[in-house]
């Protein structure tokens, strides 16, 4: 299977994609966001979050390693982590995160999340290289059944 990629020209763009994505969440999913600073890891969660129905600001968990969201009535919470500080999985296993009752988004969790779900969705973002130019491509490689059958038919 070839992995579905996007581009988004903006940080609208990215944010609507997100929210596309968590139509198809559930409790207990696991996002992990790939990419260099600011190439719209944090921004592409705003738009999930937005979607899940959280209210307040979801900002970059950067000093606090781990931030948790609830949900509106009916949809999961968010658990949202940077994960750049840490340096090996047993430290993310530490902050005790609630795996069951959120939809869990790594931001820098490439080597260290997979042990959090085997059905994941690793989602690599890269922002141009023109100094003016927002766009990103957003490229998302499923592991699992469930997150192999969304992309088969996620536009």
């Amino acid at each position: 299977m070839t992995h579905p990629s996007f581009v988004a020209s903006d940080a609208i763009t990215t944010q609507a994609l997100a929210a596309r994505l968590a139509y198809f969440c559930r409790a207990g999913d696991v996002l992990v966001l790939i990419g260099e600073l600011g190439a719209g890891k944090t921004t592409f969660t705003q738009g999930l979050a937005r979607a899940l129905g959280i209210s307040g600001p979801v900002t970059s968990p950067t000093f606090v390693i781990s931030r948790e969201y609830d949900g509106a009535t009916g949809r999961p919470g968010l658990a949202h982590v940077d994960a750049y500080r840490l340096g090996n999985a047993l430290e993310l296993d530490d902050l005790d995160i609630d795996t069951e009752n959120n939809v869990v988004v790594v931001e820098w969790g490439e080597g260290l999340a997979e042990r959090l779900g085997e059905d994941r969705l690793m989602i690599r973002m890269t922002r141009s290289d023109e100094a003016q130019d927002e766009s990103r491509t957003i490229q998302m490689e499923p592991f699992g059944s469930y997150w192999s059958g969304v992309l088969e038919t996620f536009e």
